[in-house]
Order: structure tokens, then C-alpha cells, then sequence
């Protein structure tokens, strides 16, 4: 905190000692510090200037800290300022209502200054990354209201080419009939139909170039867009995960000697039970009504779930940080199987049950392969494309829902006639000679598959056969660009309507 820009903190609390000592607190840490009495004279404070963080007593007269907060969080001018509530109520049924009426964060009193600064510090941290995250998704419209412009302009400049074409065959039409009615010598009209054929030839040949170069351009465009979109993603998602992986490795770390605290006291109360097995009836009261059996066991159970949890949430970080590698274009050693698990980590949201709808249960049969030297990001995109298009796939299907994933390093590859999957055979060919081997990634699904008119089409730029609003039609056309341009390699389809589909991704790995 101490290298950034300092924050403002209103404290609101009748009792001058708690307003001292939280002021005292907050000034060491560097933060710019305002103080009030009272719920009437706060909001007249926030109103002529507003603070970047509240901390609001509950118990005050005439207006408490709820009532404070509900007025706050009504005003569209000042309602995102966070606030903190102070009690000394500490029962659930007072934490739920400071939650209920827009607080942000709940501080118990007594309270200590660890953890004032802990909590002052998260809030004004999630408020910056907030505001990052409006500002940056702010700038991505604006640079998509561009491209949209200019891709209006190039709209309008294919309607002016088409209809300078329409005149041109006007006028061919129209220099047609009048050789017909000049009464010209037979050489004279075949030279003049030559010339005029040859005219036409060019003038074609001119439109279907600028026909093509159209549709380069407007295939690129859209490529350019899509690859800012993921390379602005890939940023956002490396900053959070970094911003995450610091309180998360430190809650982690901490995990363990809490776990070693607790033990201790367990082993303290249970000597003191034996050494003092007639307790007094205040001891007999507190233990009934605490329930100290179940306590103990409960909380053993619970720090057991809170390892487990931080454990996960640092696994989706680092899975988060490998995945936002987008933006290295360099070729890289890398390991194929930890990018595909960082991908279907990224999609576990999607293959979860949910509701009435089933899981989808994804099969991964993994052979052994070494590093192979690649472009990540780009294969990372490979991955994200096919396995999104997977679970498309099976996602509206009845149970059971299927994806498989198949990995080899082959010297050759056999695919048999069947349409949900394909078997890997190695052979002795012109590949060992060379000392040349594939790798092949297979993706397979039990959808309801496609018909040959579909696959024929798959991999052009803007084909798409799903709903408006779902679907770019790019995905694939950038997933074979990437294989086959990038890494010199092949990505087929082996799919019919009831069988599912089979994508394969081949890439030559040559010593």
C-alpha cells in the first residue's frame, strides 16, 4: 500500500477512543484518514467529499450503520464506495443483515489492527481491480466500435465495385449492339470481337481479384479482431491470476500451522479434562452450550476443507497463467498434455453437472511424449476451439455425454473406417528413415456428428452452423491456420450424422 497513491478512509463511530486508535492505525499505513461522530454527519461528509473506503459503526444514535449504509447505497453518485461495518455484535443473524444492506466486509471489536489492515487493504485492492476491469473492457468497445467502422467502409467499397461492375457489363451490352449494326467486313467485326472479348477477360479477371482480395481482407479483419479479443483476455486473465496467487499462497501456507494450533488447544483441553474431571458448573454450561465434541470434530473437518479449497484455487491459478500465454510468438518446449489439462480446467465450468443437466464426462487416454517445441499460445487457441466445439456438441445431448482425448507419437497413422474414433497403428515407412514422427492429438465426441455437405465446409472462415450470436464461424478456420500454416502440420475431421465427430490434430516432429 505504501508504494501506491494514497486512499481516503472515512471512520464513522460515536466513541472518540475507537475513532483514535482506528485513525492511529490507518495513518501509520498511509492512508489519508476523516472522521464522524455520527450517521448525519457522514453522509453530509461523503456527499462534499467522497471517501475510497467507509468503516461504519452499527450502534450509533439517532441513525445506526445500517441505516447509514441503506441511504449510501441508494445514491447512484456514491453507492459503489465500499463499506465496512464495526460491532461488537458478533452472531451470524448481524452479519447477514450488514451483507443484506450493502456492506462489503464485517469487522468484529474488539478488533486488531492486522486485521483492519488486511480487510482495508483487500476492499481498496478489489476496488482498483474493478475499476481496471471497467476501464480496459471500455477501451475494447471502443476499439471494436472502430473496426466496425471500417469494416462499413469496406462494405460500401464492395457495393461501388459491384456496381461499376453492373456498368461495365451495361456498356459491354451496349457496344455489342452497336458492332451489330455497323455493317463492318467479316475481319473487321472478328478482330473487333476479339478485342472486345479480351477486354471483357481482363475486366472479369480484375473483378474476381478484387472479389478475392475483399474477402482476404474482411476474413483478415475479423482474425485481427479475435486475436485482440483473446490476446486483451489473456492479459486480464494474467493479471488476475497474479493478483490472486498472493493472498491465496498466503492463506494456503498459513493453513498448516493453524491446523498445528488447534491441535495443540484440543491436546490443552483435553489434559485439563483429565486432570479436572469435576468441572464447575459455569465450565459444564459454556461446554453444553457450545457443543464441544462436535466443535472439535467439526473444526478439524473444516480446516481438512479449507486446505483442500486453497489447494484448488491455486491449481485454477496456475492453470489461469498457463493459459494466458497468447501473446508469445516465439516456439517454446512445452509440455502438450499440461496445455490441454490447463484448457479443460479453463472449461470445467462447463462440463460440471448443473441442474437437471448431466456432466460431461471427458476421457483422456495420455501416451508418453516428450517437450515439444511449438508455438503454446497459439496451440493453447488450438485446444480452446475443439474442445469448446466438443462440448457444443454433446452439450444438448441425453446421457451418457462423452468427449475423448487421445494422444501418440507415431511413425505413421492408420485411420480405420469408422466415424466416432480412430486406431493408432506404427509402421516402419519413409518417416524412421528420416528420423521424422508425428504427433497426433484426437479429439472425439458423441454428438450427433455431420454430414459430408458440412465438413466439407468446416474450415472456411465464417462457416457456421450454430445459432446467431453463438458461433463467429472462425474458430475452426483459425485452428487449421494455426496447424497446418504455423506448424506445418494437418488437422482433419472424421464425422456422420449419429456417430459423433473425431477431430485430429497431426503436427511432424522431425529430429
Amino acid at each position: 500500500m505504501k508504494n501506491e497513491p494514497i486512499a481516503t478512509i472515512l471512520i464513522v463511530d460515536d466513541y472518540p477512543d475507537n475513532l483514535r486508535s482506528l485513525a492511529a492505525i490507518l495513518t501509520i499505513e498511509g492512508y489519508k484518514v476523516r472522521k464522524a461522530i455520527s450517521g448525519k454527519v457522514a453522509l453530509e461528509t461523503i456527499r462534499s467529499q467522497p471517501p475510497d473506503l467507509i468503516l461504519l459503526d452499527i450502534r450509533m444514535p439517532d441513525m445506526d450503520g445500517y441505516q447509514v449504509c441503506l441511504t449510501l447505497k441508494s445514491s447512484p453518485i456514491i453507492c459503489d464506495i465500499p463499506v465496512i461495518f464495526l460491532s461488537a455484535l458478533d452472531d451470524t443473524a448481524s452479519k447477514v443483515k450488514s451483507f443484506s444492506v450493502g456492506g462489503a466486509d464485517y469487522i468484529s471489536k474488539p478488533f486488531h489492527a492486522e486485521e483492519v489492515i488486511a480487510r482495508v487493504e483487500n476492499q481498496l485492492r478489489i476496488q482498483k481491480l474493478s475499476q481496471q476491469l471497467i476501464d480496459k473492457n471500455a477501451r475494447l468497445q471502443e476499439e471494436i466500435k472502430i473496426r466496425q467502422d471500417v469494416q462499413e467502409k469496406l462494405e460500401k467499397a464492395h457495393f461501388n465495385l459491384e456496381k461499376q461492375a453492373r456498368d461495365l457489363r451495361v456498356t459491354n451490352h451496349k457496344l455489342q449492339e452497336a458492332l451489330a449494326q455497323l455493317q463492318l467486313t467479316q475481319t473487321e467485326i472478328q478482330q473487333q470481337n476479339e478485342i472486345l472479348l479480351q477486354s471483357t477477360q481482363r475486366e472479369q479477371e480484375k473483378a474476381q481479384i478484387l472479389e478475392e482480395t475483399l474477402a482476404k481482407l474482411k476474413y483478415t479483419q475479423s482474425q485481427l479482431i479475435q486475436n485482440e479479443k483473446i490476446s486483451a483476455l489473456g492479459r486480464m486473465v494474467a493479471g488476475i491470476a497474479h493478483e490472486i496467487n498472493n493472498p491465496v499462497s498466503f492463506i494456503h501456507g498459513n493453513i498448516f500451522y493453524v491446523n498445528d494450533y488447534f491441535k495443540n488447544l484440543i491436546e490443552l483441553i483435553k489434559f485439563y479434562q483429565k486432570t479436572y474431571p469435576d468441572p464447575t458448573p459455569v465450565i459444564k454450561e459454556i461446554e453444553s452450550r457450545i457443543d464441544l465434541e462436535f466443535l472439535i470434530e467439526d473444526s478439524e473437518k473444516l480446516i481438512k476443507s479449507m486446505a483442500v479449497g486453497s489447494q484448488r484455487i491455486q491449481e485454477i491459478v496456475l492453470s489461469l497463467k498457463n493459459f494466458s500465454r497468447q501473446n508469445e510468438s516465439e516456439l517454446k518446449s512445452v509440455d502438450i498434455h499440461e496445455n490441454i489439462d490447463n484448457t479443460l480446467m479453463i472449461l470445467q465450468h462447463r462440463l460440471k453437472a448443473v441442474g437437471d443437466r448431466p456432466q460431461i464426462e471427458v476421457i483422456k487416454d495420455y501416451s508418453q511424449l516428450p517437450k515439444i517445441n511449438c508455438y503454446a499460445g497459439q496451440l493453447n487457441q488450438v485446444f480452446m476451439n475443439l474442445l469448446s466445439n466438443a462440448i457444443d456438441a454433446v452439450e444438448t445431448q441425453p446421457s451418457p455425454r462423452r468427449i475423448s482425448i487421445h494422444t501418440a507419437l507415431i511413425s505413421n497413422l492408420k485411420l480405420l473406417d469408422t466415424v466416432s474414433y480412430a486406431t493408432l497403428k506404427i509402421k516402419d515407412n519413409h518417416h524412421q528413415e528420416h528420423n521424422c514422427q508425428s504427433l497426433i492429438i484426437m479429439i472425439a465426441d458423441n454428438g450427433q456428428g455431420m454430414s459430408k455437405e458440412i465438413q466439407k465446409n468446416i474450415f472456411e472462415p465464417f462457416f457456421t452452423t450454430k445459432p446467431v450470436g453463438r458461433g463467429t464461424g472462425l474458430g475452426l478456420s483459425i485452428s487449421h491456420q494455426i496447424v497446418v500454416e504455423k506448424h506445418g502440420g494437418k488437422l482433419s475431421c472424421i464425422s456422420a450424422p449419429g456417430y459423433g465427430s473425431t477431430f485430429i490434430v497431426e503436427i511432424p516432429i522431425c529430429a
